[in-house]
Parts: C-alpha cells; sequence; structure tokens
C-alpha cells in the first residue's frame, strides 16, 4: 500500500509538473502573439475577434455558412483601403490590392511564393499531391529549372499545332449538345465544360482518348472532384482529420490522389519507353517535355516524382479553371442578350459555317476575347496568389517589416470602383482593344515569372469551345436557378449553369 502511494505521488508530481511546463509554454505563446500584434498592429485592419484566433473565427463562419470567402476580403479592402492585415494566432496575412506593390512584388522572383499555402499542397492527408511541381516550387531555382523544360511544350508556335485536336474535341462537345437540343433535355453546361476539358488536357497533353462526353464510367472527373474537396478541407481545416467521421472521405481522397498519380506513372513511362524504342509518338505536350528534359544536364532520381507532381497539377488546373470560366461566360451571356447578339454576329462573321476553326481566326474574334477577359474579371479561375516578404517594404506609405505574407487577390481587385466602373456590371467594354489598360489590378493568370504556364492554352481551348457553340446554337438559361458562385479554393457556379439548349434558328419549345 505504501509503494502504491509511493508511485501516485509521484505520477501526481510529474502530472503537476507536465501542466506547468505546458502552461509555460502557453504564457510564452501568448507573448509571442503579443509581439507580433505590436509588430503589425500599426497596419489598418478589422477588429480581431480574440488575441488568440484573430480572425479566423469571422472567415470559418463565412466559410461555414456557404458565403464566398473573397466577398469578406472584398468589403475589408473597401474598409480599410489598399493593404490590410488579417490575423490568425501568431501569423499575420497582408491583402494588397495596391497595384505599385502588386508590380513590384508579383513581378520579381526575389519573393517566393508563400510556404503557409504551398508548401500544404505537396501532399493531402500524407498522400503526395502536387508535391513541388510548378505550381508549389517555392525555391526558385528548382522552379525555374522545371519552367525551362516545360516552356517549349505550353508555347503559342507550339500550340497552334494543336488546334486540330481543340476542334475535334469541341467538335464531340457539339455532337453531344445536338442530341440533347433534338431531344430538348436540359444541359448542366459545367459538367459538360468538365468533360471536354479533361478530353483536351488528356488529348493534347497526353495524347489519350477518354471520350468523357459519351463514357460515364471513367475514374477521372470523381478522382480531381474528390481531390479538389479534399484540398479545400486540409487547407482550412488543420482538425479536420483528427475526426473519426472524415475518415471515409479522406481516405477516398488518397485513393484519388493515388490514381492520379499512378495513372501518371504509367502514361509517362509507357511514353518513354516508346521514345527510346524509336517508334512513333504524339506529337503532343508529353513527347516535347521528355524530349526537352532530355537535354538537360543534372538530372536527379526525383525528377520523375516532380514530372509526376506536374501531370497531376495539369489534371487539376487544365480541366477544371477553364471549365469553371466556360460556365460563367454562359452564365453571363444567357443573362444578357444584347451582348450575346453581338458576340455571335462577330463568331458568324469571322467563321460562318466553318467546321474547323483556325489559329488566325482567334485573333480576329477580339469581341469573343473581351467577354472572356470580362469573365475573369469577375470570377477568376484562381481568385488570387501569396508571396513572402523576406525583407522591410513600403506598401501605401505604410512601412512593412520583413517576415509577413502577403496576399494577392485578383477577385478583389476586379470588383474595386477604383479600378474599374460599376465593378458589379458584366461589360466586356472594359476590355476594348482601344480602352486603357488596368494597371496591375487585373491579372487572373498571376503575374511576372511565376504566373500560368497554361494561359495560352486555356484561351485558346475556351476560344474554340465557345466559338463553336455560339455558331451552332441558340441558348436560354433554365428559370429558377442560383447563381450564386461557390468558393472551393477556385469558384465555381452553384447552379451547374442549366441551359435549355435549341439548334440555331429553331423555334423555342413552347
Amino acid at each position: 500500500m505504501t509503494l502504491f502511494h509511493l508511485i501516485a505521488s509521484w505520477i501526481g508530481y510529474l502530472l503537476m509538473c507536465l501542466f506547468g511546463l505546458i502552461l509555460i509554454a502557453f504564457l510564452i505563446f501568448c507573448l509571442y502573439i503579443k509581439y507580433i500584434h505590436l509588430k503589425y498592429d500599426h497596419i489598418p485592419g478589422p477588429p480581431r475577434d480574440s488575441f488568440l484566433f484573430g480572425h479566423s473565427p469571422t472567415l470559418l463562419r463565412e466559410m461555414s455558412n456557404d458565403r464566398v470567402v473573397h466577398d469578406k476580403f472584398l468589403e475589408w479592402a473597401e474598409t480599410y483601403g489598399p493593404v490590410y492585415r488579417i490575423n490568425g494566432m501568431h501569423v499575420v496575412v497582408l491583402c494588397v490590392t495596391c497595384p505599385d506593390t502588386t508590380k513590384e512584388v508579383l513581378m520579381s522572383p526575389k519573393y517566393p511564393k508563400d510556404s503557409l499555402v504551398y508548401k500544404h499542397l505537396f501532399n493531402l492527408f500524407g498522400q503526395r499531391f502536387l508535391g513541388s511541381g510548378l505550381v508549389t516550387a517555392q525555391n526558385h531555382d528548382e522552379w525555374y529549372k522545371q519552367r525551362r523544360i516545360m516552356d517549349p511544350a505550353f508555347s503559342s508556335l507550339y500550340l497552334r499545332g494543336q488546334m486540330g485536336v481543340f476542334n475535334e474535341r469541341a467538335e464531340k462537345l457539339m455532337d453531344k449538345l445536338a442530341d440533347m437540343a433534338d431531344t430538348n433535355t436540359a444541359a448542366n453546361m459545367h459538367h459538360m465544360f468538365n468533360c471536354v476539358t479533361l478530353d483536351v488536357i488528356t488529348k493534347v497533353a497526353f495524347g489519350v482518348e477518354l471520350d468523357l462526353l459519351n463514357e460515364s464510367d471513367s475514374p477521372f472527373p470523381n478522382a480531381i472532384e474528390m481531390c479538389l474537396k479534399g484540398m479545400v478541407h486540409y487547407l482550412r481545416d488543420s482538425t479536420f482529420q483528427l475526426y473519426p467521421k472524415n475518415k471515409k472521405f479522406i481516405n477516398e481522397v488518397k485513393k484519388s490522389c493515388r490514381l492520379l498519380r499512378s495513372t501518371g506513372r504509367q502514361w509517362i513511362n509507357e511514353r518513354k519507353m516508346a521514345v527510346q524504342n524509336g517508334e512513333d509518338v504524339p506529337k503532343d505536350i508529353l513527347t516535347q517535355i521528355l524530349k526537352t528534359a532530355g537535354k538537360e544536364e543534372n538530372i536527379a532520381n526525383d525528377d520523375e516524382e516532380l514530372m509526376l507532381d506536374n501531370f497531376v497539377t495539369f489534371f487539376i488546373a487544365g480541366q477544371e479553371t477553364t471549365a469553371n470560366q466556360l460556365a460563367f461566360a454562359v452564365m453571363e451571356l444567357g443573362r444578357l442578350p444584347e451582348i450575346l447578339t453581338k458576340v455571335k454576329q462577330e463568331v458568324d462573321d469571322v467563321i460562318g459555317m466553318k467546321q474547323e476553326i483556325s489559329f488566325d481566326d482567334l485573333g480576329k474574334m477580339t469581341y469573343l476575347s473581351q467577354v472572356l477577359k470580362e469573365t475573369l474579371r469577375l470570377y477568376p479561375t484562381a481568385p488570387g496568389t501569396s508571396r513572402f516578404i523576406p525583407n522591410d517594404i513600403v506598401i501605401n506609405g505604410i512601412p512593412i517589416p520583413a517576415g509577413v505574407t502577403c496576399f494577392f487577390s485578383s477577385y478583389v481587385c476586379g470588383r474595386l470602383d477604383k479600378f474599374f466602373e460599376d465593378p458589379l456590371t458584366f461589360d466586356p467594354e472594359r476590355f476594348h482593344p482601344d480602352a486603357a489598360k488596368p494597371y496591375y489590378c487585373y491579372y487572373p493568370f498571376a503575374l511576372g515569372p511565376r504566373s500560368c504556364l497554361g494561359q495560352s492554352f486555356a484561351q485558346m481551348e475556351a476560344k474554340v469551345v465557345m466559338a463553336k457553340l455560339l455558331q451552332r446554337f441558340d441558348f436560354s438559361l433554365l428559370p429558377g436557378q442560383s447563381f450564386d458562385i461557390l468558393d472551393t479554393g477556385t469558384l465555381r457556379p452553384k447552379s451547374g449553369v442549366v441551359c435549355n439548349i435549341r439548334h440555331r434558328g429553331q423555334t423555342p419549345a413552347a
């Protein structure tokens, strides 16, 4: 019994010591938070919800109520000006809409991507996801090596040779829409665009035929959807994986990541063997990348994993973003018949009844370009980007100490009336060739050396699909739809944009 009391007293003593150490650590952490507040509180910003959690409760509340968190950033930008701070425990993020700072930071390689976000995308719930690919690489030299390999495959000159594939895939969508018009079936345009953009990226980039518009059993669309959902939960809630109820969902996300990477490994290895054996191979992006990589010196053992990182990035970014842009464009054109009539007239004037759209035709459809640019102003495919500031700088006359993250929101800039008059009005004339160009407040594909590699690819694809759609069909939005946007990292139309489709000149159904 004495031994029992002795052990119990020792355990009690150890627990008290442990509790004391935890309390001391907590107090030290609180002092560090207070130091951070003193260091950055001269910067304007909304009142914190709490000393410890800063503005996190407000942002979590916005997201839990299914509101677009970027609208809260817009509200704060209108209230607190071109630079304001957001606190979350010991972390400070500056939201910046100052064009001069946007130019200085995004156009320079000396400001690395912020590890707070991009490092977390290396994996999803322990499964390698985007890794150290082009989007997530933080070290400039590592990123530059990858970009040097990828650039030739995404040059406008090279992509001109892929116009046949863009046309072919878009024609399959037109055939599907024709069937729906014939049977008076409503079309979920976001779903249709998801299918065709994924078909395009797999064919143009990897020479693989999926035909998702006719084959509904492919696992890829669901895998991409699961990865996107998993990414949102993983970034927004660090405790998400601790709850047993989320285990099934997390396992599905990890399985989806493995599917994308294993498929990529198979396609890449098959193509490598074909190239090495001197076989005829498709003149697609993968072949171009392998040939360019073969000329590089000092190829590391991890380069295969990097190639898989970029494979997953192509699937996620190359499909989701363009599909969203096309769906939003249809949504706005369906609401604005005057603009729809004008863009249809331009398409008729440029391509008439031609089935094959040429690269030169794309350059002649300037008003369609304006429509697509205006779509990206209101609904940017990537709402923003962030950079780490390693040195002291001055933003709008406010001294900013080093060691902070700056978030540049193309969504917020596109909706500020100091940059765009009547910003919530959809007006393609803002991007007329003779109109004044926005000064570092319009950057849907980011800016500078880290701008989106696939922007020419995406805009060529979007133009071909939209031109064919406008050439062949009339469409009207189904009544009673919700046109809110869903914040899932990128922006999506909540309704899916459901339309009644008719052949051009066909009388609407009663």
